[in-house]
């Protein structure tokens, strides 16, 4: 099944479970401050699930990290992530070593700093190439992207 980390990416995590005939579920946090999450609760039903979490971009990975924690305290059988901008600033490589995340994969549109077990990285470098190519002979790039 598929999660999103916090409500602002239910629409991503949709895509991905509709396009894998999946499971839903989200992750509602609530912050009275800038990373700061205050609580967070769980909408949806992940007892004995493998689950997905969703993101567009990890920044502290306080919040993956969190969501990871609060399905695994609510039966999921693991948890990894997806996720497409690393950015992972400040204590980002220590919350994810730390954390149930067995495994998060993104790509490599920002560089990583360090190498770690849990990160696994996938290039973008071949679709950028098809659509630079496409573009410069004026072709649409719609064909190198699914749509749901």
């Amino acid at each position: 099944m598929f999660a999103s980390p916090d409500v602002g990416g239910i629409k991503r995590a949709r895509s991905f479970a509709k396009f894998f005939n999946a499971e839903l579920a989200v992750c509602d946090k609530y912050r009275k401050e800038a990373n700061q999450i205050e609580s967070m609760r769980l909408i949806g039903e992940v007892e004995n699930k493998d689950v997905i979490l969703v993101d567009d971009l990890v920044d502290t990975a306080g919040t993956i990290c969190r969501a990871a924690a609060l399905l695994k305290e609510k039966g999921a059988s693991s948890v990894r992530a997806v996720c497409t901008h690393p950015v992972l600033s400040g204590k980002a490589y220590d919350n994810i070593s730390n954390s149930v995340i067995e495994e998060i994969v993104v790509t490599d549109t920002i560089p990583l700093r360090q190498e770690t077990e849990k990160i696994k990285v996938l290039t973008v470098s071949d679709l950028f190439a098809k659509a630079i190519r496409k573009i410069h002979d004026h072709e649409s790039i719609s064909s190198l992207f699914i749509r749901l």
